[in-house]
Formats: structure tokens, sequence, C-alpha cells
């Protein structure tokens, strides 16, 4: 951008070097004396005031120069856009900024065909990528374009925001756009080797963290690209062999996360956290003993620091009454019952579809039979009684009237799952749980 502004006269240099360093007062000055700066452009590259002052982040000018009337959507030479530039460069406050002024998020560039999707995925934006999918969902785009086919745009070479997030080695947006209803088995087109799939892509990248996202939201081992390569194939092609032993087809599957949880109406996102946390801690002991069998280290990735900070200590008052292992997290808001996050995936797990229907039944509580709506996050030291003093000795009568309640309700459902939570290690998967449902980016390379 330097080099661009040197081709400008002296008066236009000033404005936009005003810009570029949040100069409000100078810029405001100029403006008011000559309202025609507004629409001043770079000669080469066409950047408008609003493409620079997102760029550079510069919310205060950005503010000023909307309330003006700008319109949000200027296109550059590259037929970018504002947005699509403080996507790439990560300015959050000005993505929200724009958002709110109504910017379009179902732009295309001329460079790559990508939107500010692409651009946020791309270069591991997990914030902006989040503003841009709320604002989607609550805009135009949910009703006319529709919200599943959004994010999973397609950019001029066949590929979706997920494919760009894990070859990038991006798990944090990996996971946001899973969780939004990315699908985890897409093929590209022309992007990479044709045909490849974000595990492909991940494989590709070297991306622990990456292949552990998509394994754990069912993404298919043995999916081949157009050149009939699996991802343990392109693993092992590009030296990445702590990726490939848990690509290998002959390791043991991970648990996938179940859909039955998917049909439960309101999964509370504090237990939903919670839930996805025990479902990758079980994938991670099923990886030491993998990584073990073929005799290789991994040290911890970044997602694992400090992922017991919040874990509760395990007593009487707390224990899973099912597994006796876990502490109790997750409590079924209807009926009060509660226990751990991984003998509610195992619950949930074990309910198959109805074969005569191919639907998905709720599942219910292992204690009282009664169907789960709702799930939320156990409360700890919380007392139904009024007079209840927290000092009181009597609080080791509490836990045993917890637990028994708990045992004395639903014995038989409490049995049976209980041996189904000691088989919850050995399975290869969580059966029916699968889902289906830039400057520096010139010259992608396959």
């Amino acid at each position: 951008m330097g080099q661009e502004l040197s081709c400008l006269s002296s008066h236009e240099h000033d404005l936009f070097s005003a810009v570029q360093h949040g100069d409000t007062e100078t810029v405001r000055t100029m403006v008011e004396r000559d309202s025609a700066l507004l629409h001043q452009t770079t000669p080469y590259d066409r950047q408008s005031l609003l493409h620079i002052a997102a760029a550079n982040g510069q919310i205060g000018i950005l503010s000023m120069l909307l309330d003006q009337s700008l319109y949000p959507d200027l296109l550059n030479r590259r037929r970018q856009t504002p947005l699509m530039l403080a996507a790439m460069r990560g300015k959050i406050f000005c993505v929200k900024k724009l958002l709110d002024a109504g910017a379009n998020v179902l732009k295309f560039d001329s460079l790559n065909g990508r939107t500010c999707l692409h651009y946020a995925a791309y270069h591991g934006h997990a914030d902006c990528l989040q503003a841009i999918l709320s604002s989607a969902k609550s805009s135009h785009v949910a009703a006319s374009w529709g919200y599943a086919r959004f994010v999973n745009v397609r950019d001029g070479r066949g590929a979706t925001p997920l494919h760009l997030a894990a070859r990038q080695r991006r798990p944090d947006c990996v996971h946001i756009l899973l969780d939004s209803g990315a699908l985890v088995c897409a093929s590209t087109d022309e992007y990479g080797h044709p045909g490849s799939t974000p595990l492909h892509l991940a494989a590709r990248g070297g991306s622990l963290d990456c292949v552990r996202e998509l394994l754990a939201w069912g993404a298919d081992r043995l999916q081949r690209d157009n050149s009939g390569r699996i991802p343990y194939s392109v693993a092992m092609t590009h030296m990445h062999k702590v990726c490939a032993a848990l690509l290998d087809p002959s390791s043991t599957e991970p648990l996938v996360w179940p859909s039955p949880l998917k049909f439960i109406s309101e999964l509370n996102q504090d237990a939903k956290v919670l839930l996805e946390r025990a479902l990758m801690q079980a994938n991670k002991e099923r990886e030491s003993r993998i990584l073990e069998g073929k005799a290789i280290s991994v040290s911890p990735s970044h997602s694992e620091a400090g992922e017991d900070s919040d874990i509760l200590e395990a007593n009487d008052s707390n224990l899973c009454t099912i597994c006796f292992e876990q502490v109790c997290t997750i409590q079924v808001q209807n009926c009060s019952h509660q226990l751990c996050a991984h003998c509610t995936l195992s619950l949930c797990c074990h309910n198959k579809p109805n074969p005569n229907t191919a639907s998905l039944t709720p599942p219910v509580c292992p204690f009282c039979r009664g169907p789960i709506a709702r799930l939320t996050v156990a409360e700890f030291g919380r007392s139904n009684d009024p007079d209840h003093d927290v000092n009181d000795i009597s609080s080791s009568k509490l836990r045993r009237t917890r637990r028994s309640r708990n045992l004395s309700e639903g014995s038989c459902s409490f049995r049976g799952l209980s041996s189904s939570v000691g088989s919850l290690g050995k399975h290869g998967g969580f059966g029916s749980g699968r889902i289906a449902v830039d400057d520096d980016d010139l010259t992608e390379k396959p």
C-alpha cells in the first residue's frame, strides 16, 4: 500500500496516510473541506477509504466514514469488500461495525471467488468467523439464501470455509464451522488435490487438533480423493506420522459426536462444551494407546493446556452414581437427575434409530425413564431447603440422600447403562452417531 500512496498527489497522499495511521482529526478536517474526497481510491488497487480503515483496524475512522452514508460494500480492484479485508486481518471491531452497517456477507471476490467467511477461516480469525456466522443467521441470508448453504459456500475452486480452515491448521475455526453445520465429508473441485475432504487437507497440513475435531464429528477415514488416496496416505506422503497413526484404517475407530444429542430441544451451550470435552478426552485416551503401540510420541497441543483447570474435585457429594468414576457435570433439567458427561455420551450413543421410521427417539433418563428434553450444567452446593445451613454437619446425610435417590429410581436402567458405560472405551465408534449434514493466497499450489 505504501507504493500506491507514493503515486498519489500530495493532497491525496495525506488523506490516505491519515486514514492508515488513524489520524481522525486530519481525516475529518479534509473531508469537511472537500466531501468529494470520500470517494477517492488508490490508483492501482482502487482501495477506498473504507478499505484502508478496515484493513488497518481504524474503527474510529471507519465509524466516521460510515456515518457519512458511505456504501459499506465498496469494491476494490479484486472485488474485495472492506468486510473481507477486515476479516482477513482479524480486525474484529471493524468486522462487527461493518456487519451492523449492513455489509453483505454474500459478496464474492474476483481473486479466488471467496466470501468474507472464507477469509476469516483461511486466516484463522475465529472471533471474526463467529461474528459473520451470527450475522448471517439473523439476517436475510438465512431466510433467502439459506444458513446451511452459506456455511458450506464454495469458492471458485470448490473449497468450503471448512476446507480452508483444515488446510491452514485452524482448529478453532474448524470447530466453529462444524458446530454451525459445515459438511465434514464435502469434497473439493480443484482446491488441493481434486476430491479432497477436510480430513485430507488436515492430514496434508499435519494438524493433529484439526484431525481430532474432524474425526470426532464423523469424518470418514476411508473416503478417497479423485486420485484414490485416503487421508492416511496423504499424511504419510507429507511425513506427518502422528496424524497418520490416528488415520490408519487399522487403528481403533474414534468416538463420534452422537446424533441423538442434536435432537434434544434445548442443549445448554455450557453442557455441550462439557460433553464435547468428554468426547475429546475419551478419544485422546484412545490416541495414547494407538501412539504407544506404534512407538510415536506427541507433545501436548495448545488446546490441551489447562483443560483440567475447571475440573471439580471428585467426592461423595458429586460423584456420578452410574460409573462411580467421573464427577457429575450434567443435569437433566426436567427431573434434576445428575450424571457425568461420559455417561451422558454413552446414554445417547446407545440410542439407536427406529428401523421402521429411520428416526431417532429422544433419549430417556436412566433413573426415572422420563424423556430428556433439556440438558444443563449440574449445580453444586445448592439446597432447595431455605432453612438449610451451609455449615450444618448433616451435609453427609444430604450426599447420601442424593446418591440413594439416584440409585433407587430406575435401578434396572442403572445396571444396564452401567454396563454400557464400561464398554464405551471398547467400541470402535458411536454407531449411528455420524453426522452428514489475501493477498498471500494468490498462488495456492496443490
